[in-house]
């Protein structure tokens, strides 16, 4: 499928239209093209005439979600904190739990999930039933706006309603079948895709938000705005939790270099490993970590106590969780991410546990 599907998206009943007048009270308002602020603008017939009324896009949503037991959608206040990697492992742990997974991908701008996933370069078929998620395996299916676009390389320029109309054909159009967890994975921040989903899926109901943060104090002053941003639209939050919470990884895999006078590095590691090997032989099988982030102040895990939400756990910065990311694997099916697979494995379970999922796992067994 190319970009022709992605033009299909029409602006969100209810949105500002981009050419609009300053202070346009939106197409669904009763003043729609008849108040003062609609004098001039090139949509203002057309909205003084269209119908007003509950969105008939819902009832199609509410249809499509109807064989789709929860939906959990993944946030992040900030970039760059590990938050489509967590959905990612998410869905590879879900499924492996022998659960019908979907991992929707809303980043419209930055869709890495299908590379995340090992999915580069699939397309999307479409059907008599509607558009098909691309598959990882029979139980694990992915839909990104990633596999519409030819060049990888190309950015999507997009304004809000584009995106909404998007976030509403995938809602509308994609065929998940049956689904036991229904993963999305928003952008950072609380922007018009976050309002979109919410709006959307509202009515059929959206059990929560699992948030990702980083421990230092940047990221979690815009984390409190994404716990604020749930509250005020309803949406429970099912837990918090801190990624990149030191690196840690075993004592041999470290590089160790020897730094001279004058800057320059030199790699001593295999002079260092050798040590190990013959004088300090009982040490080679120790994990070494290290405070990358400031979190002094308390992290992830205070700022929960603070604002009385759940606090999940700690994922450490693990370089064999970066590798099997941008490999496109789960962390869980082999013992290369030592580190950082279990501390995941006990998010996940406590995530279930705390909110009501164990019966699934009975179910599926």
């Amino acid at each position: 499928m190319n970009t022709a599907i992605a033009e299909k998206s029409t602006m969100a009943n209810g949105d500002i239209p981009e050419d609009a007048n300053e202070h346009c009270p939106g197409t669904q308002s009763e003043s729609a093209g008849k108040s003062d602020a609609c004098e001039g603008c090139p949509n203002q017939e057309a909205c003084a005439t269209a119908p007003k009324g509950p969105d008939p896009d819902l009832v199609v949503i509410a249809e499509r979600m109807a064989n789709v037991k929860h939906k959990i959608l993944v946030l992040s206040g900030k970039g760059g904190v590990g938050k489509s990697t967590f959905s990612a492992q998410l869905s590879f742990a879900l499924a492996a739990m022998n659960l019908q997974i979907g991992l929707l991908d809303i980043d419209i701008c930055g869709p890495s999930i299908p590379k995340m996933l090992g999915l580069e370069g699939q397309e999307i078929h479409q059907s008599n039933l509607g558009w098909s998620p691309v598959y990882v395996d029979d139980n694990l299916g992915v839909m990104s706006i990633g596999f519409m676009i030819p060049d990888p390389d190309e950015a999507v320029i997009w304004r809000g309603p584009r995106k909404n109309g998007l976030i509403k054909n995938f809602l509308k159009e994609v065929y998940w079948n049956e689904l036991d967890f229904l993963v999305v994975d928003a952008p950072p921040g609380t922007s018009d895709e976050h309002i979109s989903i919410v709006q959307c899926l509202g009515a059929t109901g959206i059990d929560g938000a699992i948030i990702v943060t980083t421990p230092q104090q940047v990221s979690l002053i815009d984390v409190r705005k994404e716990i604020n941003f749930c509250k005020k639209v309803g949406v429970k939050v099912l837990g918090v939790v801190e990624n990149m919470s030191g690196l840690c990884q075993p004592l041999m895999d470290f590089k160790f270099m020897r730094m001279t006078e004058t800057g320059e590095h030199i790699d001593v590691s295999e002079r260092v490993r050798e040590y190990l090997r013959e004088k300090a032989p009982e040490l080679q099988n120790l994990i070494a970590c290290s405070e990358v982030f400031d979190s002094s102040s308390g992290g992830a895990e205070k700022m929960c106590r603070e604002m009385d939400v759940p606090f999940l756990g700690k994922v450490p910065l693990d370089p064999q969780l970066c590798k099997a990311s941008e490999e496109g694997r789960s962390c869980f099916i082999d013992k290369k991410c030592q580190v950082s697979a279990p501390a995941l494995k006990i998010i996940i379970e406590k995530m279930i546990e705390k909110n009501g999922f164990s019966s699934m796992l009975v179910d599926s067994a």
